[in-house]
């Protein structure tokens, strides 16, 4: 871990990162890409120190109020006190300009701040984003071995359920010849249903594979299943796009399920839930 100052941190669009780098480990991740330019070791987390200073800046200048977002990149609750504490200053300084917050995640660390989400989720707005890729712990284990497993994300999110709080799931990504059973599919569906998942976004049953994140993927293949290198050299090669042979199946097996119970799946529609901020509902609460 260590630290560096930058001169900006949220776009026009809303994102921003507070970090760089992951301790996650998930074997399949798309940030160790070269295009990302890590100047330094991928596990080595960089803190923008100065992160607080510049957010309370820059909400205090943005004329329009709009949800912040964070986590695509960079997990704003890994297990690292500095990270957990920079992200919890990060949101009070959100809810303080009531901006809306909506965050990405694989953890479970989020419910230490559930106090805090809460009051923004009440009185700005709140969404959070959770990662689901199977429903066996033991293989989540092993495609993401540095964070809590599936399990303990579902029951979270029967948490958020209790508060009114909405989830988006991110049903990604579908591994071939590792998760890409419609078992596992069907079963992560019902799970989200069960729990009132408001939508879930799906890219199709694949992963892609840029330079630098196809090396470390491939090396893990080779520690954790032993042999599915070769199996994905072979029907792969060095494609960009890898894809399920079972896609046509679980394609239409995950829009049939989503639309017979409701659940947004149009990105366009979910990426607009995600987004959209009533910034009169704030100016009415604080009159009061």
């Amino acid at each position: 871990m260590h630290f560096k100052k930058y001169k900006s941190i949220v776009l026009d669009n809303g994102t921003m990162n507070l970090t760089r780098g992951c301790i996650h480990g998930c074997i399949y991740c798309d940030s160790r890409s070269l295009c990302y330019q890590f100047m330094h070791p991928f596990t080595d987390i960089e803190i923008k120190e100065n992160a607080c200073e510049m957010l309370d800046g820059e909400l205090t200048r943005k004329r329009k109020k709009i949800m912040i977002k964070t986590g695509a990149m960079s997990d704003p609750y890994m297990p690292i006190k500095e990270v957990l504490k920079l992200s919890r200053s990060c949101f009070e300084i959100i809810y303080k300009h009531g901006f809306g917050l909506s965050f990405q995640t694989k953890s479970t660390l989020f419910l230490d701040d559930l106090d805090l989400l809460e009051k923004i989720h009440n009185e700005n707005r709140l969404v959070i984003q959770i990662t689901i890729t199977t429903c066996d712990d033991d293989l989540c284990r092993k495609i993401e071995p540095g964070v809590e497993v599936t399990s303990e994300r579902i029951e979270a999110m029967k948490i958020l359920k209790s508060y009114g709080i909405p989830v988006i799931v991110w049903l990604s990504p579908i591994l071939p010849f590792i998760n890409d059973q419609i078992e596992n599919l069907k079963c992560i569906l019902e799970k989200c249903y069960n729990v009132g998942v408001k939508g879930i976004i799906w890219y199709g049953p694949g992963l892609t594979l840029r330079v630098g994140n196809r090396d470390y993927f491939y090396r893990q293949l080779d520690d954790v299943f032993p042999g599915l290198k070769k199996v994905y050299q072979k029907e792969f090669g060095n494609r960009y796009i890898v894809e399920s042979r079972h896609k046509d199946l679980l394609n239409q097996y995950f829009i049939d399920y989503c639309e017979s119970h409701k659940m947004m799946h149009n990105h366009k529609e979910i990426f607009d839930y995600i987004n959209y901020f009533n910034e009169k509902k704030y100016e009415q609460l604080t009159l009061f």
